[in-house]
């Protein structure tokens, strides 16, 4: 949920009705006009609401959001809890036993596709509610209505003298010329710093009589602004979401608008309402405003339209190839923030690239670019669907292609579906003509070494590697992909029961980590390392060093690294004969599984170890017992199963545990 910047006025009754609502009804959508204030309700019920919900209440903003594909992705995002997959069963699987509220906000342009999902997930879920705004109904089965209507005029009087900073003798006309709108009353109580209450009505009747009250206060905020503030509001309408000021700059200034003089008119949109200024420097538009530069900007026409978002689509290429650089060294984290913050606008040049002639190509290279995002912070699906949207748009080989095989290859690899990931992995190594690079060559080789240890095929695995590791040797690369690479062929040795040759790896892996500031990687170099302490039977620096790399893996919402290292922690705890906090952890890790792809990636190897454990488990404790902990660990979900299972846990020696 985010925090609000502004107080909240009135609506009181209101709100006491949509909380009744939400007893009677597991769908309720507040509907109404623009600006009549639907979001913001929303989330004042939400935060009245929120100790119904044990689970949580999370905030789904749709407003930046075209592509009815993209809705599961987005909801998932919104959760934060690894659910990357691509199918909305995924989805509804995680929230299945889970009492949670969703807030669609902003479901005015996917009504269809929200009506569908919400169907899907409520279906699936007992316990879950949601709360939808927009502007129309769902028209879903079980859906209550709640038409938001104007403010009440004392209301409306007290959130003018609010926003106004200031008590005015008010018998409500001006809040009555604005018909109680909420949107309207905010950006009319800006103009009361050196106006009247008399003056900005005589000034709306004499310009806007015929438009309702936010068509004549935005109108008017309009005509108000300078030549230049106009111009920069349309083409501001360009970002999805938020933005910085270097973005604006970047984007919007040119001859007409220089960009030392952006700032000064940022600042005076500021000031009139027409743009809200966040943390960290940001900027964002209320949508119906937005919507109204949208409109100028489309009156200036389509070339100039096209110009914008060319512009706007080759900053955020630039952006990501500049993520992608930096992601190897110590500004990772900082990185994953700054792309996950500009996830709308990445979104929006995706969607630019792959609807316009001639932008296949910098949509596969940004697509492919991203893959840091899509694969280490959570986003496996979405990173698949643009991949796989690209590719088949463009099938003309070119080094965009081939960089986008081998990275919806690594993709797929993750989800599971490794006779596509080979596919495409094997078609950028092998295509003579598909113009890769020798390092996109290396990369499809590595990831076609992981997909044969995720297959149990070490004998194939371990050369495969060897040879990709050689490969960015002789090119003289060194980043966070040939660094995994080495990670995963000591992953593959210590599955072979080769320790010492693992362990020997991972030293220098973790010190070369170290020594770029490079966190991801390392986070899995402390897991293969735990591994071989689990087999050595050395359960205490086992449990620090996978305890270690879930914390990085968490830092990241890196799924993958999450899941592997909680499975490993279950092992561990059990050779402790400490069954029933594995069992929790297991529990835990089966809700993640289901969400990232087949448990363990459907490897032998992994589930012999695994499924060796739950059989002393059962003993222990019982079919009963041992199922009721897993469900417990199942329902509870992570951070509850890691708070018990760290609790007063001693490693004794001599504990009989299962070797490879």
């Amino acid at each position: 949920m985010p925090a609000e910047l502004a107080s909240f006025v009135g609506r009181r009754s209101e709100i006491a009705v949509i909380t009744r609502l939400l007893d009677l009804s597991r769908l309720v959508t507040l509907t109404g006009v623009g600006g009549i204030g639907k979001s913001r309700l929303a989330l004042a019920v939400a935060e009245t609401v929120r100790a119904s919900f044990p689970d949580g209440v999370t905030l789904v903003d749709l407003a930046k959001v075209r592509d009815p594909d993209l809705l599961s992705h987005t909801v998932a995002g919104a959760l934060a809890d690894q659910t990357t997959r691509l199918q909305e069963e995924s989805l509804a699987a995680y929230l299945a036993d889970r009492r949670q509220l969703l807030i669609f906000d902003g479901a005015d342009s996917l009504v269809d596709g929200c009506a569908q999902l919400a169907e899907t997930l409520l279906k699936a879920a007992p316990d879950l509610r949601i709360m939808v705004t927009s502007r129309q109904a769902l028209d879903v089965a079980g859906e209550h209505l709640f038409v938001v209507g104007p403010m009440a005029k004392l209301e409306a009087i007290a959130l003018l003298n609010e926003r106004a900073q200031r008590s005015l003798v008010e018998d409500g006309g001006l809040c009555e010329r604005l018909d109680g709108i909420p949107l309207a009353i905010e950006l009319a109580a800006v103009r009361l710093a050196d106006q009247s209450v008399a003056e900005i009505i005589r000034g709306l009747d004499d310009r806007f009589h015929l438009l309702d009250g936010l068509r004549a206060v935005i109108g008017w905020s309009h005509e108000l602004c300078s030549p230049g503030e106009r111009l920069l509001w349309a083409r501001l309408a360009v970002f999805a979401g938020r933005f910085d000021l270097s973005a604006a700059e970047e984007v919007c200034a040119d001859r007409v608008i220089p960009s030392h003089e952006v700032l000064d008119l940022i600042s005076g949109l500021v000031e009139r309402s027409i743009l809200v200024r966040e943390e960290g420097s940001r900027y964002r538009m209320l949508a119906t405003v937005r919507e109204y530069g949208e409109e100028w900007l489309h009156r200036l026409g389509e070339e100039e339209t096209f110009r914008l978002r060319r512009r706007h689509k080759n900053y955020y290429l630039r952006l990501a190839r500049q993520g992608e650089t930096e992601w190897f060294g110590p500004g990772q984290e900082e990185v994953f923030a700054r792309t996950r913050a500009e996830h709308g606008n990445l979104r929006s040049a995706l969607e630019f690239c792959l609807s316009v002639p001639g932008e296949v190509r910098d949509g596969l290279d940004l697509a492919a670019s991203l893959w840091f995002f899509w694969v280490g912070c959570g986003y496996l699906g979405e990173g698949r669907h643009w991949l796989e949207q690209g590719l088949a748009l463009d099938s003309a080989p070119t080094p965009e292609r081939a960089k986008a095989l081998w990275a919806g290859g690594y993709v797929a690899l993750l989800l599971g579906d490794i006779d596509h990931a080979v596919a495409l992995l094997e078609e950028c190594r092998e295509g003579g003509d598909n113009r890769a690079d020798n390092r996109t060559r290396a990369r499809a080789v590595h990831r076609l070494g992981c997909a044969a240890l995720f297959a149990d095929d070490h004998a194939a695995a371990v050369p495969l590697l060897e040879d990709a590791l050689d490969q960015y040797a002789w090119l003289g690369i060194v980043d966070s992909q040939v660094l995994l690479g080495k990670v995963e062929l000591a992953m593959s040795l210590a599955f072979a029961g080769r320790f010492d040759d693992s362990a020997k790896l991972c030293q220098e892996v973790t010190a070369e980590c170290e020594a770029h500031g490079e966190s991801w990687v390392l986070s899995y170099a402390h897991y293969v390392q735990a591994y071989a302490h689990w087999a050595n039977g050395e359960l205490a620096a086992a449990d620090r060093l996978a305890r270690e790399s879930l914390r990085l893996s968490r830092a990241f919402n890196d799924p993958v690294g999450t899941v592997l290292d909680v499975q490993l922690l279950a092992l561990v705890l059990g050779d402790a004969e400490e069954h029933e906090r594995a069992a929790l952890l297991r529990g835990a890790a089966a809700r993640l599984w289901r969400s990232v792809g087949p448990p363990l990636f459907g490897s032998r190897h992994f589930h012999a170890s695994h499924a060796a454990g739950e059989t002393r488990a059962r003993s222990a404790l019982g079919d009963a017992g041992y199922e009721a902990a897993l469900a417990r660990g199942r329902q509870a979900g992570l951070d509850y199963a890691l708070e018990i299972s760290s609790q007063g846990v001693v490693f004794s020696t001599g504990v009989v545990h299962y070797r490879p």
